[in-house]
């Protein structure tokens, strides 16, 4: 098992999570420059948040164009694992591996907060650990509002592919849970294949007792442990 962490221009958060899968979960770790082709043996490829190229277009329009992403995307079709956080997430939106658009917030405005979100299938590599709670992750991004066509959204839920859920405190998935106007309160898909996986929160900000909150680190031990289970 082997991560590589892309590094897109302007990446901002490539190092929190190259420090969480390195440091805190204790695994081989490299960075991946975005005009690089060469996946360099990683099995699992981790998109991660930041402003690719910037917001002039659209969040991970361009991006989706980096040299590196021509190997990415048939390492995804060919089964490989592929997480995308926050911009990561609207990068694999943009390059057609996760069904979608994430669109401007519906208040217009950048967010930057503690939010809660639940599981909504826990048979997956992302979610396997992740325990039945609402879950206290932040998120920071302009562009979150998951939208999708009623025929998409019907395949989302009939194929088990949303996988996170915006919720209140106690868990409950409500209106008023939802920060960015998303649809359904998604906050996290699949593919349809279970191997490619986006989402909006931060969970690598979320995984360290220094920041006295270790919820996201759930999710990086389900990784590990579908990998193992899967070797």
């Amino acid at each position: 098992m082997k991560f590589g962490v892309v590094v897109f221009p302007g990446s901002n958060c490539d190092e929190d999570m190259v420090y969480v899968l390195r440091d805190i979960m204790k695994q081989e770790t490299i960075k991946l420059w975005h005009k690089n082709t060469d996946l360099e043996g990683c099995t699992h490829i981790i998109l991660p948040g930041g402003f690719s190229y910037g917001d002039y277009l659209r969040s991970g329009a361009i991006a989706r164009f980096s040299p590196i992403m021509n190997s990415v995307i048939p390492h995804a079709e060919n089964g490989g694992f592929v997480f995308g956080v926050c911009n990561g997430f609207q990068i694999l939106c943009e390059s057609g591996l996760l069904p979608g658009a994430l669109l401007h917030n519906a208040s217009r405005k950048f967010i930057c907060k503690n939010v809660y979100v639940k599981v909504d299938n826990m048979n997956t590599a992302l979610t396997n650990s992740v325990p039945q709670k609402a879950l206290k992750i932040p998120i920071a991004h302009g562009e979150g509002r998951y939208f999708a066509d009623s025929e998409t959204m019907a395949a989302l839920k009939k194929n088990n592919q949303i996988i996170f859920k915006y919720c209140n405190e106690q868990g409950d998935v409500t209106a008023e849970a939802n920060p960015n106007g998303t649809a359904d309160n998604i906050a996290g898909i699949c593919n349809a294949g279970k191997n490619v996986f986006g989402m909006m929160p931060h969970p690598e900000r979320a995984a360290d007792e220094l920041l006295s909150n270790t919820d996201g680190k759930f999710l990086f031990e389900s990784i590990l442990k579908s990998a193992l289970v899967h070797a």
